[in-house]
């Protein structure tokens, strides 16, 4: 700064104290100058710190016990996380396994029921057929007391049954069936050249037919049997009538 640049100031009053630094310094005194801000006063050295030391004193001044008390909650917390993931796993693996021995169960006892129901219409098939022999056995004896003279068509047909080449053809019969062959077949019997023998082992009702070339069995017990198989029964014929029943007595 020149001493041509400086300005006259009058001095201060004579008896007038004041401050040496209260004098006005006009600004063509100032050579250059910036303003000032006041800044962060109450910030001490190393305030950028402070949080990082005030975390650290407040963990230093945690009770141990408490201290424990967390880490014992964090540890459950992540068993039961852990735990609960294993449940479910564990309930998928059980709902497999339930489904699978449940379809392997309902497939046994279907396959069961199956067979229990086979085994019954089977039963139910044999009792049926036992029936209905038991009610032909009937029926047939009837017949035999009713029109004996049905033997004659037996031995025509059987006699029909052999080849014409056949020669010797004997008609066994019984005895008290011997008149009615004759008198109901005779036609046929003389066209054949056949001969009636009676025979005391052949049943009433059927015959029994032997020629030089083969036989045919018309006994009542081989066309019974025959007729029993076909309705999947094996029952021998019996002449005689079954045994009644004996009645109740009453108590």
């Amino acid at each position: 700064m020149t001493a041509s640049k400086l300005r006259n100031v009058l001095p201060p009053a004579e008896g007038t104290r004041t401050n040496p630094y209260a004098r006005f310094i006009p600004r063509e005194e100032l050579s250059s100058f910036a303003a000032w801000a006041f800044g962060d006063i109450s910030a001490a050295p190393g305030a950028a710190n402070a949080p990082r030391r005030r975390e650290a004193d407040k963990a230093a001044a945690i009770d141990p016990a408490e201290l424990a008390a967390q880490q014992l909650r964090a540890a459950r917390q992540s068993g039961y996380q852990d735990g609960y993931r294993d449940g479910l796993v564990a309930l998928e693996g059980f709902k497999q396994s339930f489904a699978a021995q449940t379809t392997s169960q309902v497939g046994t006892l279907v396959v069961a029921i199956g067979e229990q129901l086979d085994a019954l219409q089977q039963d139910m098939a044999k009792c049926l057929a036992a029936t209905a022999t038991q009610l032909a056995r009937r029926i047939v004896r009837s017949e035999l007391t009713a029109r004996p003279e049905c033997v004659a068509l037996v031995a025509e047909q059987a006699i029909d049954t052999l080849l014409q080449s056949a020669r010797h053809i004997i008609v066994r019969l019984h005895p008290d069936d011997h008149a009615l062959v004759e008198a109901g077949a005779g036609e046929a019997i003389a066209a054949r050249g056949a001969r009636l023998v009676a025979d005391a082992s052949i049943a009433r009702g059927g015959c029994r037919v032997d020629s030089d070339i083969g036989g045919v069995d018309a006994t009542i017990e081989e066309r019974w049997r025959r007729a029993a198989a076909a309705l999947g029964c094996d029952d021998s014929w019996s002449g005689e009538a079954p045994a009644a029943a004996p009645e109740p007595q009453a108590p």
